[in-house]
């Protein structure tokens, strides 16, 4: 392919009609907002002209001390009226005051509350510098509430539904497999939120499989988010700041998947003096370190490592020495601020797999890097340009003698994003943007001595963006979100696409030169969200969301593998899309000490993939050939309590839902259940402080067991038995239970030590349940009647890991 070609003709030529079309929009929307506000500006007048006692418009922005930024959240409170007002994204409020003097009370969790006294008589601006309230912000991380909420009661107020979110300090409360601290595995505990196997950082989202995920790194895209196969997550807790699911109802700035979007952000911008954390486990440790140059210059690098592999050197067996498992990852984030209205951000993330023997070695990872500019054009407008580049690769390597090869594969992306975000007023905020990015499919190349290199052919696609979202309080009970996006994908050459009939088979074909963009799809996603508040402590909502996801993977397989193969969108294969409609009653207690939740959800999915019996999905040139298309639906109910504050907190929650497809080539063209249906779940999780120096912890799930399909009967050729199945996943494995237990112990409690301990000790499976993994069947057997042998990965785990600040 010719770069120079593509970038020229290809990418920047739609760049410049997309960014033409987005401004084409924002100058309408722009429009129509200042057409209302206009007429919100005559009533106002009329009503001013009616009324004897005059009245004036105040308003302001409210930053940060320290950083310069504007605060969202924060509440503007008239002491005398009993009225006021909350800042929007850009810290921005506005309201219409009589004319005198008025006490102002502006106050925000963790910052100083400050009051003062403002005489109004004309058209008023006052803007307020709040600094951090270091006390306040103890006993908030004391209470473990979550930090990273936009507002206090936003699980009431927000428009999206099927938001869930985790603080770091509830994550590292709940109890661990092997003491490893594991974002995914928390996430696994939430409502509508499935593992797809024992042990997996793989999860399945309300039915979708786990290749319909969409995850985040600092906006990073991550490819495969497991080490160790799937026992452990990519993502380092101590590095971590924010952590959320949305699961089907995306933010109207990202799309490309079905079922949801997992972000997880890196913490920045912390300027005190140099600080660290760490911890050492039975199976890795760990250590972070963080500070400030400067005022505007901040920085975290942290490491992580197992080291089974430095145990196999004590071995007395030979091969057992020569043999190597073990896994690392790399952070890295530098933060500059130019002014108080620019910064940029750097994001480095580096991790691998690695094993291998005198006979062979087997490595994965991922490389993902970042570039981040945010700057405040003025108090209304702020924008955020940033460029990606992600990149997932393995290797596989035989050093058997007449049979050395090597398997290297990966796909890479370069992405780059423009967002937005402006406030019309203190009623409607507007988001918009641009993306485009540059996948690259490398399925493999393997070489062997005295061979011709075996080279599968190189897949290079282009998946752009446009989008445009309002979020708008409509009365003081309704506000509503509405958008669309526009995705638009293309193939682009060199390529060769085979042309099939109806039995699957390739009968002609069709080669394209090399940047020539030989296919595109179109697709425009509208989303749709209303709140309505009941009370302040109450509210129901509705949602609509349609995602359109163009790249999946090639798996036939639910538990995944390291070495699944990522493949786009084709004349072959159109994109999947998804329709969801979703409502829910929201209610918080005790001052949202307690969340409380009821949602339903209904999804139809079209052009659904799944793949023919026995297919060949490794290094096949004719995969088009193997892949079935269909149409599936899932629906279902979620509950949730929640308990934020005291000595006791957590949450329990129950799914019941149902997850089928229907594809004419498969199962006889019958409806079937998808293989991460699971009818009930339940899960809890809870945490109790004892004391400063005592926690205890406990997690108990229960789910469904998985569908699958067994052997009804078989037959006999000369002498050999071969099974019979049963139609597709018309059968289930046995329930899925577990019961884990934690206890953190901190010997000595002081905050104003240089250095602080404490020890977890954790167990995993504690009542032993042997979960089903891998169920093969024996057909020779003495008595001729075959034999169902199941396998387990785990029974009772325990772990101890000594954690540490300084």
């Amino acid at each position: 392919m010719k770069l120079d070609h593509f970038f020229q003709k290809g990418f920047l030529s739609l760049l410049f009609d997309i960014s033409t079309s987005i401004s084409m929009l924002l100058c309408v929307c722009l429009t129509f907002a200042t057409a209302k506000s206009n007429a919100h500006t005559t009533v106002s007048a009329a009503e001013l002209s009616l009324n004897p006692e005059n009245r004036y418009k105040v308003s302001g922005t409210i930053r940060d001390y320290q950083t310069k930024e504007p605060l969202s959240s924060v509440s503007v409170h008239v002491k005398e009226l009993k009225k006021g007002a909350t800042t929007d994204k850009n810290g921005f409020y506005s309201f219409a005051l009589p004319e005198g003097t008025h006490t102002f009370v502006v106050s925000s969790i963790g910052y100083k509350t400050q009051t003062t006294r403002i005489s109004i008589g004309a058209v008023t601006k006052r803007d307020f510098i709040l600094e951090v309230d270091t006390l306040v912000m103890k006993e908030i991380v004391v209470e473990e509430r979550v930090l990273f909420k936009e507002k206090k009661d936003e699980n009431v107020t927000r428009t999206i539904m099927g938001v869930e979110k985790l603080s770091m300090g509830e994550i590292k409360k709940m109890p661990a497999l092997m003491g490893e601290v594991d974002v995914i595995k928390a996430i696994q505990l939430l409502p509508g939120v499935q593992p797809t196997s024992e042990g997996s950082s793989g999860f399945s989202v309300r039915g979708g499989s786990a290749d319909q995920n969409l995850i985040l790194l600092d906006q990073s895209t991550v490819y495969n988010a497991g080490h160790m196969f799937g026992f452990f997550s990519v993502f380092n807790n101590d590095v971590v700041d924010k952590v959320q699911l949305y699961k089907g109802d995306l933010p109207m700035m990202h799309g490309g998947r079905l079922s949801s979007l997992l972000d997880v952000q890196l913490k920045e911008d912390y300027k005190g003096k140099l600080r660290g954390n760490g911890g050492l486990g039975l199976i890795s440790s760990r250590l972070m370190l963080e500070g400030s140059l400067g005022e505007k210059n901040s920085w975290l690098i942290s490491g992580r490592r197992s080291y089974a592999d430095l145990f196999l050197k004590l071995s007395s067996d030979k091969s057992m020495r020569e043999s190597s498992i073990y896994f690392y990852d790399l952070n890295a984030k530098m933060t500059h601020r130019f002014s108080p209205f620019d910064k940029l951000s750097m994001n480095l993330y580096m991790g691998n797999d690695n094993f291998g023997s005198s006979v062979a070695r087997f490595s994965y990872g991922n490389k993902v890097g970042s570039l981040n500019w945010k700057h405040i054009y003025h108090e209304r407008l702020y924008s955020n340009l940033s460029l990606h580049l992600t990149d997932y690769h393995f290797l596989l390597q035989s050093e058997l003698e007449n049979a050395k090869a090597k398997w290297v594969s990966n796909i890479t992306d370069l992405t780059v994003r423009w967002d937005f975000v402006r406030s019309i007023n203190s009623d409607l905020v507007l988001s918009y943007g641009v993306t485009s990015t540059l996948h690259r499919f490398n399925p493999g190349l393997i070489t062997q001595p005295d061979y011709d290199d075996f080279k599968m052919p190189v897949n290079n696609t282009l998946e752009h963006s446009l989008y445009l979202s309002a979020e708008q309080e409509v009365t003081d009970k309704l506000t509503m979100r509405y958008g669309l996006r526009w995705g638009i994908f293309q193939n682009m050459g060199s390529a060769t696409i085979y042309t099939y009939d109806k039995n699957y088979e390739a009968v002609d074909s069709t080669t394209y030169g090399g940047g020539k963009i030989y296919n595109t799809y179109h697709a425009l996603e509208p989303r749709v969200g209303v709140v309505y508040k009941l009370t302040d402590q109450s509210s129901i909502k509705a949602n609509y969301t349609r995602n359109t996801q163009f790249i999946q993977l090639a798996n036939n397989s639910s538990s995944g593998s390291p070495l699944d193969l990522w493949f786009p969108a084709n004349p072959n294969i159109k994109p999947q899309a998804m329709d969801m409609v979703s409502a829910g009653y929201f209610h918080n207690f005790n001052r949202e000490a307690i969340e409380a939740s009821v949602e339903i959800y209904y999804k139809k999915m079209s052009h659904l993939i799944d793949f023919a019996d026995h297919a060949q999905l490794m290094l096949n040139r004719k995969l088009d050939g193997e892949i079935r298309v269909g149409n599936g639906k899932a629906y279902g109910v979620e509950l949730m309590i929640r308990k934020n504050t005291g000595a006791l907190t957590g949450f329990i929650n129950y799914t019941l839902s149902r997850s089928e497809r229907t594809i004419p080539e498969i199962n006889k063209g019958k409806s079937y259940l998808s293989p991460f249906d699971k009818t009930h779940s339940v899960n809890v999780s809870v945490s109790y402080a004892l004391s400063k120096k005592w926690n205890f912890s406990a997690a108990w799930v229960y789910s469904t067991g998985n569908p699958t399909s067994y052997p009804t009967g078989r037959f006999e050729v000369e002498g050999e038995y071969f099974p019979i199945y049963s139609g597709r996943n018309e059968y289930r494995r046995t329930d899925y239970h577990r019961l884990d237990l934690s206890v953190n112990y901190v010997p000595k409690h002081n905050t104003k030590r240089f250095w602080t301990g404490e020890w977890n000790f954790s167990l995993y499976n504690a009542y032993g349940h042997k979960n089903p993994w891998i169920i093969t069947y024996d057909q020779d057997t003495p008595t001729g009647i075959p034999e169902a042998n199941m396998t387990y990965l785990f029974g009772v785990v325990p772990s101890i890991t000594y954690n540490f600040t300084f």
